[in-house]
């Protein structure tokens, strides 16, 4: 008898135990589904028509297609400044920026810091005759920001766009596609200048003119915009990172094969091959970006002691580098917003983005505070339409690309491993991709025509966007004048215009 109660009282006691372990895992998950609902309720997620696999797989799509930003932006900056310092400074704004859209936006959309605008910084900010800092030319996107900030929140933002000619504001995005794709060419070495002028390059390498190097350099960075192409002709997910990594390794391969043979260059590109320790990027960073804004961004003794400079020119040409950025960066938030949101019917029934305001003040904060952090004006980047079209319908798909980006800070020495080779054959494809627009430009009338050329022109072939777009406006006014179309003339574009005409006039 005793024995069956001790098994009755055990079985009891097994009973109860379970039944706890039962009402624990309901609980836990009730927590879970809780935790789960305030997600989606926030988001959207459900509310959308979408799920959180979908949402996960779109922001991993995003990253893919735009990561390469990463490795071209601080490749354009040359020898201004140490590669791991721009790239953990272009990281951070990136994850401010498409965190910004994740959490205010709530859009599937992601920033980085601008092709564009980091070629008007390293190509005119930062040219040696302009005598302007790193730190002084990070002040000018601050401002950028801060301009940007208040055109938002005002509205004025919409008015200015709409009062720019349409031949002026659709040749922007062709010539800042020119002048990118020239910088690549330039930096692959596909194109030589000299006193002489500017020419393709020689791949006759006996004649002396082309190391071994030099001239596997320029084949195979041609090699890697066609298979960009190709690759985004297959609609490949991140089409231009692998085509950037393919050529990474080609360059590796023949660059081996140049030391069986006794390649100088060659062989002292293995001897000093290194992979620094992660952190050492973190480092540069807080000594050459972040630090360098603060400590000596007022600083334009450098600027003043260029003859002919004075505090007239210099707040002349603070004034218009900040509208240069502005209209840099508006084109680009706004053409992109359009496109991207037109793919995955992200729109109102006006055909509008859905909260753009929330979209453009996401990157014009991110602008402020990615220029402290040391990184160029952030922007929406259209390859976040790859994301879009993959489902992505709320701001968490911009959460989990915003993630992607955080853990790609760790990857500096991975980065500085890709050689210009594959870094310029991004930049040539994505001056291919911006020139798409000029099919919109008015050609058959010689009033829009010209002015729309010489901002392309002046851009690509002057080496400055901001002399492009100040051309491309001036010629338009000048036109409106004397067809008798002042009355077209918005006050607007009046203001710049004059600004323009004062930049060119008191600065060198």
């Amino acid at each position: 008898m005793e024995e069956e109660r001790k098994d009755v009282l055990e079985k009891t006691q097994e009973v109860e135990v379970t039944t706890d372990q039962v009402e624990a895992n309901d609980t836990k998950q009730e927590t879970q589904l809780k935790e789960k609902n305030k997600l989606d309720r926030f988001f959207g997620i459900t509310k959308s028509g979408s799920t959180f696999k979908t949402e996960i797989i779109a922001g991993l799509t995003t990253f893919m297609s735009m990561v390469y930003a990463l490795l071209v932006v601080p490749g354009m900056y040359g020898d201004t400044v140490t590669f791991g310092a721009v790239y953990i400074a272009t990281a951070l704004g990136a994850i401010v920026g498409t965190m910004l859209m994740a959490f205010l936006a709530k859009m599937p959309l992601a920033q980085a810091s601008g092709l564009g605008a980091t070629a008007y910084v390293t190509g005119t900010l930062l040219a040696s005759e302009m005598g302007l800092t790193y730190a002084n030319a990070m002040i000018f996107v601050l401002l950028d920001g801060v301009i940007f900030i208040l055109l938002t929140a005002t509205g004025l933002r919409k008015k200015i766009l709409k009062s720019i000619p349409d031949e002026v504001k659709i040749s922007i995005p062709v010539g800042i596609g020119l002048f990118i794709a020239f910088i690549g060419f330039n930096n692959a070495g596909l194109v030589n200048i000299s006193n002489a002028g500017i020419g393709f390059a020689s791949f006759n390498v006996l004649s002396g003119k082309l190391s071994y190097l030099g001239a596997m350099s320029a084949v195979i960075t041609l090699i890697g915009v066609i298979a960009i192409a190709i690759l985004c002709k297959k609609n490949v997910k991140g089409g231009i990172l692998w085509g950037m990594l393919g050529v990474t390794a080609l360059y590796y391969i023949f660059a081996g094969l140049g030391c069986a043979w006794k390649d100088e260059a060659c062989l002292n590109l293995f001897k000093n091959f290194s992979i620094e320790n992660p952190f050492t990027a973190f480092a540069s960073w807080g000594k050459e970006s972040v630090g360098q804004v603060f400590a000596n961004g007022f600083n334009f003794s450098k600027y003043m002691g260029i003859e002919g400079n004075n505090a007239g020119s210099l707040v002349v040409l603070i004034l218009t580098s900040a509208l240069s950025l502005c209209m840099i960066d508006m084109f680009d938030t706004i053409g992109t917003l359009y496109g991207a949101c037109s793919k995955g019917g992200l729109v109102d029934d006006d055909g509008n983005p859905l909260r753009m305001n929330q979209c453009m003040l996401s990157d014009a904060i991110a602008t402020c505070v990615g220029s402290v952090c040391g990184a160029t004006t952030v922007t929406t980047y259209v390859e976040a339409s790859s994301g879009v079209a993959a489902g992505g319908k709320t701001g968490f798909a911009a959460f989990v690309t915003g993630i992607c980006f955080l853990l790609a800070t760790f990857l500096s020495p991975i980065a500085q491993i890709i050689p210009s080779a594959a870094t310029s054959a991004a930049l040539i494809w994505v001056g291919v991709l911006m020139m798409s627009s000029v099919k919109d430009i008015e050609w058959s009338n010689p009033a829009a025509a010209l002015p729309a050329f010489l901002t392309i022109a002046v851009m690509a072939f002057g080496y400055s966007i901001s002399f492009g777009i100040g051309v491309g406006l001036i010629s338009c006014v000048i036109i409106k004048i004397f067809t008798g179309k002042v009355k077209e003339i918005s006050i607007v574009t009046w203001v710049i215009s004059i600004l323009f005409i004062l930049m060119f006039l008191l600065t060198n």
